[in-house]
């Protein structure tokens, strides 16, 4: 596992560098990933809009700073990602503005997912292999301590009970997905990734 890890942070972007690469191949009519199709173009279009936004309209809230700036180890958010993932659009520029402001405690690092199997098929959802996905490194240890995501626990619920009731995944939920983020703002990523680092502070974990 160690080798693996290490092998995909030696590969990895910082945020910038993601958003560029992302910016880059979306001006060549291209996507990140393995595929390459028409409507991956479109949605990663749609993420660099949503993505571009979201930096400038989230707020961490001044509580969860301070209790990131108060951790008492330093980590790599290792998150696996793709340009074209609309949960990650929503996703990365909280934990971007999160590690950000965490006085150098939390470092960000992205890789993509199909660049990187070994990795993903470490950290699968369900047997998927859903993004994104946030590995929390302890950089002190050297060792993965826990991992988070594809989504907050009221988006997972809201897709676990579309699909229950109607059995598939259409254009409707997905809107109702984005819909879900917008009211949310950002809150819900960050409870859950808050309470996870402290839940590492305090042996919890």
């Amino acid at each position: 596992m160690k080798s693996i890890v290490a092998k995909a942070l030696f590969n990895s972007y910082s945020y910038s560098e993601y958003r560029k690469l992302v910016t880059d191949l979306l001006s060549e009519g291209k996507s990140t990933g393995d595929v390459q199709s028409e409507s991956l173009t479109h949605y990663t279009s749609l993420n660099e809009a949503r993505m571009n936004r979201l930096e400038k309209t989230i707020k961490i809230a001044e509580d969860t700073i301070e209790k990131l700036q108060k951790l008492e180890n330093h980590y790599i958010w290792l998150v696996i990602s793709e340009g074209w993932c609309g949960d990650a659009a929503q996703i990365l520029p909280i934990i971007n503005k999160m590690a950000q402001g965490s006085d150098k405690k939390v470092d960000l690092r992205i890789v993509l997912r199909d660049a990187n199997e070994e990795l993903m098929s470490q950290y699968l959802t369900n047997g998927g292999r859903a993004i994104p996905k946030v590995i929390v490194i302890c950089k002190e240890a050297g060792i993965v301590r826990t991992d988070w995501g594809s989504r907050p626990k009221g988006a997972t619920e809201l897709m676990a009970n579309y699909k229950k009731e109607f059995g598939v995944i259409d254009e409707k939920i997905k809107t109702d997905l984005q819909l879900w983020y917008l009211a949310d703002k950002g809150v819900s990523v960050q409870e859950e990734l808050l309470e996870i680092m402290e839940n590492i502070q305090y042996n919890r974990l």
